[in-house]
């Protein structure tokens, strides 16, 4: 039988999410450089889903921990780093909403969105560090 909160669970779920948010706001950059309008908007609202979901699955995990932020090193650093790392998913998603505002507007087309490329940037950052936690934190760190 599997402890609770095994990696192969809902963290390992939880990892997937953001990193298919990053190919959808690939999608979406790719649809923005072919002058699709519809389908980056699309994208963008699926890179969003993802990210809320990702977002619920996070504070579920929060909820039902076996430990708090006081109770040892461990809770202190998955706390913190997690805590830390899900600050940045939302801000990412704000980003993202309004990418995906102002795509809806025609704001951004293949000569110019900038803005979209930070975003997009921002974003993949996010991915990866996600990747780096769920080795520390969930296979490595042992829950």
């Amino acid at each position: 039988m599997e402890s609770e909160g095994a990696p192969q669970e809902i963290p390992f779920l939880n990892t997937l999410i953001p990193l298919s948010s990053g190919a959808a706001v690939t999608w979406a950059h790719h649809a923005i450089l072919a002058g699709k309008e519809k389908r980056a908007v699309y994208a963008l609202v699926a890179t969003v889903s993802l990210a809320l979901v990702f977002t619920g699955f996070q504070g579920m995990e929060y909820y039902q921990a076996p430990f708090t932020i006081s109770d040892s090193i461990y809770g202190s650093t998955f706390f913190l780093a997690t805590g830390f790392h899900g600050f940045h998913v939302i801000i990412g998603t704000i980003f993202s909403i309004i990418c995906g505002i102002r795509q809806y507007l025609g704001h951004l087309t293949k000569e110019h969105h900038v803005g979209f490329e930070a975003a997009a940037w921002y974003w993949h950052f996010v991915d990866v560090v996600r990747l780096f936690l769920f080795v520390s934190i969930y296979w490595w760190g042992g829950i």
